[in-house]
């Protein structure tokens, strides 16, 4: 992984096994009650920043942690900001265990760091383990409660976990940790590796983080789904040749928004619907149209941050 040049403040310390990298920018008052949060479960702690101009830097450093302020003459990605923080970790404290992943719009559920952590410690064959997401105020807009719809994923072996999970730190190593130039979909790319290297990743049935969208706009969710197609054209040029949901996935995005497609959409309407309900189903249906600019997007080679706060 590349280092990056970092101005840096002492370590806040606490559990000796588990390293706890928070990334952020511009959170402002989310940050704050991240760091309370992880500092509350007794982990040792760093935050990186990318390129916060509210003063996330100064909150970071008033309680004590070691700050990275990445190079912003290197483009900012949340893949490339959790490395940093890995790297840390690795450089000092090189037979740390576990690592855990959070982003500084979410708050880590008191209890929840043990029971991941007795999940790993009884199974040597998972490499990763996430739980619940929640959206703190799914009630403030229809497109933070469709958040919250998208969370509630089944529990067991899966597949990918998210932005928050905790990570062996052996199995973050064999999946050579996250793709640093990935804009979006950065987390099912490493778990692919993951798993590839022999590694299981596991769900469980518990509350982990609480997360604030600050979605109230139609143009932040069409700019969140638009990343979403984006990454969705990049996983395929990646590793679609054996995944045929991948290339469903793209292909449908495609026809769906062509207009001559247009006059079948109740039709998808009313599969999604009796699947999810109609508000899933609405904004599913819509949601085809972002994604195919999203994979537009990729396949142009537009390459930019897409953010939707």
């Amino acid at each position: 992984m590349t280092r990056v040049s970092a101005a840096v403040t002492p370590i806040r310390r606490g559990s000796g096994k588990i390293g706890a990298v928070i990334i952020g920018r511009n959170e402002g008052e989310r940050l704050r009650a991240c760091i309370e949060s992880v500092l509350g479960e007794g982990l040792m702690a760093v935050y990186v920043d990318s390129g916060s101009v509210d003063g996330s830097v100064a909150i970071a450093r008033s309680y004590g942690l070691r700050v990275i302020e990445l190079d912003p003459s290197v483009p900012f990605t949340a893949a490339r900001a959790r490395n940093a923080g890995a790297d840390f970790f690795y450089e000092r404290f090189p037979q740390l265990p576990y690592l855990h992943f959070v982003d500084g719009d979410c708050e880590l559920v008191a209890g929840w760091v043990s029971r991941a952590r007795a999940v790993l410690e009884m199974d040597p064959t998972i490499g990763a383990v996430c739980g619940r997401r929640r959206e703190r105020n799914p009630e403030t807009s229809v497109f933070n409660r469709l958040c919250d719809l998208e969370w509630d994923t089944p529990v067991g072996f899966a597949e990918t976990v998210g932005g928050d999970a905790l990570f062996r730190t052996a199995a973050f190593r064999d999946g050579e940790g996250f793709s640093a130039e990935l804009i979006a979909g950065e987390e099912p790319d490493l778990c692919h590796r993951v798993r590839a290297a022999g590694w299981r990743i596991r769900r469980i049935d518990c509350e982990m983080t609480l997360h604030d969208a600050a979605m109230t706009r139609f143009t932040q969710w069409w700019q969140r789904n638009r990343r979403s197609g984006y990454a969705t054209a990049e996983a395929l040029w990646r590793r679609g040749k054996k995944n045929p949901r991948m290339w469903r996935e793209v292909i449908s995005n495609l026809f769906w928004a062509l207009p001559i497609s247009w006059p079948l959409l109740p039709a998808l309407w009313l599969r999604v619907c009796w699947r999810g309900g109609p508000l899933q189903a609405s904004f599913i249906t819509l949601g085809k149209l972002p994604h195919c600019q999203g994979q537009i997007d990729y396949w142009r080679k537009r390459r930019k941050l897409i953010e939707y706060k």
